[in-house]
């Protein structure tokens, strides 16, 4: 008689452990199944123990999974809600440079080109003899017509004076090219002074920002270029983007680098273009 209790016993304790309900499905493959729609009319806990209740989480955290055999836990997520007739930030692209432009330095004339149209080509001497800034170069793919791009470009400038003591100036102009055409520019001036405790050397900060509607769809390339107009004395020293020399204490490669920094907006929709 004591063996047959133990043994009925024994069955509902292992009956207890192993067992999975299931609900609308005679064949449940987890502790609890539920084949259809749920309606839950109070709190969600999860993490509980024995012991301890569960963790219901905070207003507006979302439920998010740690994956296998671990328990979900309530996460703080701060997404936007997008709505049709927006613009929505896609994507950035950063470039720095420290080479920049030194070849339009002592010895070379300005182009004495004076304005530039949106379209002129970039390789067009007779649209001014633009000089590139290489490691600006920069290349991605317009996805939505509907759309605006815009361009942060900044850098330094630096010239010397054949003397210290006597005042010079150098007129350029630098621009944003897509696909070797013109699209934005911006002329400037830069001027020494009678700066003979800096040897002669005159820095300046040089931006340049323009924004873009509705870029055609496809494959971009962005490119910066520079190039110099008009200067009082041709045998002044003029870099863009980098130091005159190393050897000076007044500035480096670093201190007058270019950046350009391009951002792509997109109209938000939830329909077919």
């Amino acid at each position: 008689m004591k063996k047959t209790i133990y043994f009925v016993m024994a069955g509902l304790c292992s009956f207890y452990v192993h067992a999975q309900v299931g609900i609308d499905t005679n064949v449940p493959n987890a502790t609890l199944d539920v084949n259809g729609k749920t309606t839950l009319r109070k709190e969600l806990r999860v993490g509980g123990t024995p012991a301890l209740v569960g963790n219901a989480g905070l207003n507006g955290q979302v439920l998010v999974s740690q994956g296998e055999n671990l328990p979900p836990v309530w996460k703080s997520i701060n997404v936007s809600f997008m709505e049709e007739g927006q613009y929505k930030l896609i994507n950035s692209f950063l470039s720095l440079d420290q080479k920049g432009i030194t070849t339009l330095s002592n010895g070379v004339a300005g182009d004495n080109i004076y304005t530039s149209t949106v379209g002129d080509n970039v390789t067009d001497t007779g649209k001014g003899k633009w000089v590139k800034i290489e490691g600006l170069e920069n290349n991605f793919t317009v996805k939505n017509p509907r759309n605006r791009i815009t361009y942060q470009f900044q850098s330094g400038i630096e010239m010397k004076a054949p003397v210290a003591t006597t005042s010079q100036n150098i007129s350029f102009a630098c621009g944003v090219f897509r696909g070797g055409k013109l699209v934005a520019v911006r002329p400037d001036k830069v001027s020494t002074t009678n700066n003979s405790a800096k040897g002669g050397f005159q820095e300046y900060i040089f931006t340049l920002n323009y924004t873009e509607q509705n870029v055609p769809l496809g494959a971009q390339k962005i490119e910066v270029a520079c190039r110099k107009i008009e200067t009082s004395d041709v045998n002044s020293q003029f870099t863009i983007g980098r130091n005159i020399s190393n050897s000076n204490t007044v500035s480096n490669a670093f201190t007058l680098e270019s950046d350009l920094k391009i951002d792509i907006i997109e109209y938000v929709t939830y329909k077919a273009n």
